[in-house]
């Protein structure tokens, strides 16, 4: 680990580049691989027992895996000449033959599509660069957009969530499959907006929300995004060609391991219905997304570092992609760092923080989350040792209809938290099969949670809906530290300076309100400042059920004066060692239609069991 100096970050396993860092000379960054092969000759090379023979085998010998060298297959590596063909044969020959290992010397490939076969291996030796080509007339283009009508026709989730040719790697129905480094994937050519429109622009909500098959036999509408969401990125001829470095759909047995991957595009990874997967040392520079893994099983995420201001790092989703509901189940994400620097400027090692805020006003963006495409479930799920820099928090949200349980976060430190550290919706924006019933949240579990430097507009929120409580969730030994400086009256002004209006659209959203009576905003897009200022700078919990809080420190830097704890329409909430500042007489809890509701062994509160309370503060 290095220490920052001069303002730079402190940095887990890996040391930033030189300064000197220049993608198109091929002088940057590159992870180190675990030195698993000199571990595996060590053991190898120890010395037999005395007097023990090797053991005899009839078995024939099995051949080592064959090497495929694109250079033997055409490809320059020189940066300019298209790669793409050479590349192809290379690994259509190394199908051919069973399968086998498709090296990339040291040098830069410039490519349009890269085609996976099954029982293949991608290797990016050291100092290697797959570099993603600009579309142009007459010098070649990515692979079309395959047909989804779940969400071309019927909107279940975006243009970019519904394809996958249309990206530099992509493979279909395949396994056993690897991309292995130290080298670089570097998606110079791809663009961070839709590589293309569904038929609304995909701005609606739709039957539940979506589009019946009437409506999507109609002629497309004009699409109502500003001229800057369709813009051409830098050095990208047309938004219509490939957006994403890699994308896997309904394969098993997948490794990535041991490469980096700049500029990514609208995803730097997008995997649906992905099983036994495994990501490990991984590290991603990117513009937008990062990770996007939808419907997969058995995922295992392990010492990767995404930093990506402009959307989610480590994202899970369980959209209806495959024409089906499938939940993301049985994962671990372990030992990650994510981060909303300026784009690039973790891997030049300027950590540069220019950008202020991400495209929808809030601020950066680089976290952990759950959703938003939620036609399925999250289950079974275990984050830990994680470090959130300068991103916003934790985000568990079904909108969709999914159910997410069974969820253990432990071990997690934030700072400059750009919103939330904790926030878990239950909302109702149905892109669904009609008939979907509300999801649901339960059982689960977040522990040994650091977090400073939040941004005082957003206390830890819990939020279900009437009649659909987020249950069963417990928080434990867990400090969050504020900004703080706000009031009371603030968050009954709901001054425009301080409230972010592109979730909170709709007539009487915005303006001057009952402090304690936020929109509850079910159809609406989940994040936290889809509220506007909430009551509370600490915790604000509203339709819940069974929920406890145990050796949990609020604080604040500056005095902020409203309560710290509100609960609205709560039923079963255990406070222990439950420790908050306060300011200007502010209450330290305040409860509305709370049921079931105890406290002990709390500053600023005396131990108190209520079976049932309208409106009461503590």
């Amino acid at each position: 680990m290095t220490k920052r100096t001069g303002g730079s970050p402190v940095r887990f396993g890996w040391r930033p580049p030189p300064a000197s860092f220049n993608i198109e000379k091929r002088h940057f960054p590159i992870m180190p691989p675990l030195p698993r092969l000199p571990r595996l000759l060590a053991l190898l090379a120890l010395p037999l027992v005395p007097g023990l023979a090797p053991a005899q085998s009839n078995s024939p010998a099995v051949p080592a895996p064959r090497a495929f060298d694109v250079r033997a297959f055409g490809a320059t590596g020189d940066g300019t000449t298209l790669d793409t063909d050479a590349i192809n044969k290379a690994i259509e020959a190394a199908s051919a033959a069973g399968g086998g290992t498709v090296e990339f010397p040291a040098g830069t490939y410039l490519s349009f599509s890269i085609r996976l076969k099954s029982h293949i291996t991608l290797h990016l030796d050291q100092g290697s660069v797959i570099l993603a080509a600009a579309e142009a007339p007459g010098f070649g283009r990515y692979d079309p957009a395959e047909p989804n009508d779940w969400g071309d026709k019927f909107q279940y989730q975006d243009f970019g969530h519904s394809h996958f040719h249309n990206s530099l790697i992509w493979g279909e129905n395949l396994e056993d499959i690897a991309i292995t480094g130290p080298g670089m994937i570097y998606g110079k050519g791809l663009p961070r907006a839709n590589g293309g429109m569904g038929r609304r622009g995909n701005t609606e909500a739709g039957p539940n929300g979506t589009l019946t098959p009437a409506q999507a036999a109609a002629a497309p509408a004009a699409s109502p995004l500003p001229a800057a969401a369709s813009a051409p990125v830098a050095g990208v001829t047309s938004n219509r060609g490939g957006n994403k470095s890699i994308a896997l759909l309904n394969c098993r047995n997948v490794m990535l391991r041991d490469f980096s991957i700049l500029q990514g595009g609208w995803f730097a990874l997008l995997a649906t219905g992905v099983d036994n997967f495994t990501i490990d040392d991984v590290h991603v520079d990117t513009n937008r997304d990062g990770f996007d893994i939808d419907a997969c099983h058995n995922v295992r995420i392990s010492d990767c570092s995404v930093n990506s201001i402009n959307d989610d790092a480590i994202v899970l989703k369980s959209s209806y992609a495959l024409g089906k509901f499938r939940d993301c189940e049985n994962f671990t994400i372990t030992g990650c760092e994510v981060s909303g620097y300026d784009p690039g400027s973790v891997f030049d090692g300027t950590f540069r923080h220019a950008q202020a805020q991400a495209v929808d006003r809030d601020g950066p963006t680089g976290r952990i989350k759950f959703g938003t495409e939620s036609s399925g479930g999250f289950k079974n799920i275990v984050i830990a040792n994680c470090v959130f820099d300068r991103s916003r928090g934790l985000a568990f949200e079904t909108v969709d209809g999914g159910v997410i349980e069974n969820i253990t976060v432990t071990n997690i430190t934030m700072r400059n938290v750009s919103n939330s550290a904790i926030f878990l919706r239950i909302g109702n924006r149905a892109r669904s099969p009609e008939g979907t019933p509300v999801g649901a949240i339960r059982r689960v579990s977040i522990s040994h949670v650091i977090a400073s430097d939040v941004d005082a507009r957003y206390p830890v929120i819990i939020a279900g809906l009437p009649g659909h409580p987020v249950e069963d969730v417990r928080l434990s030994d867990i400090r969050i530290v504020s900004r703080g400086g706000l009031t009371l009256d603030e968050a009954a002004a709901q001054p425009s300076d301080l409230v972010n209006t592109f979730f909170l659209r709709g007539p009487g959203l915005s303006g001057p309100r009952d402090p304690f009576n936020p929109p509850e905003q079910e159809k609406a897009y989940p994040e936290p400042s889809m509220f506007g200022l909430l009551p509370a700078y600490g915790i604000y919990v509203r339709h819940a059920k069974d929920i406890e809080f145990r050796d949990v420190d609020l604080g604040f830097a500056k005095d902020d004066s409203r309560p710290a704890i509100v609960l609205d329409d709560v039923a079963g909430a255990v406070f222990d060692h439950v420790n908050a500042r306060r300011a200007g007489g502010a209450p330290f809890i305040v409860l509305r239609k709370v049921a079931n509701f105890s406290i002990g062994d709390s500053s600023g509160a005396p131990d108190a069991r209520l079976g049932s309370v309208e409106r009461q503060s503590l």
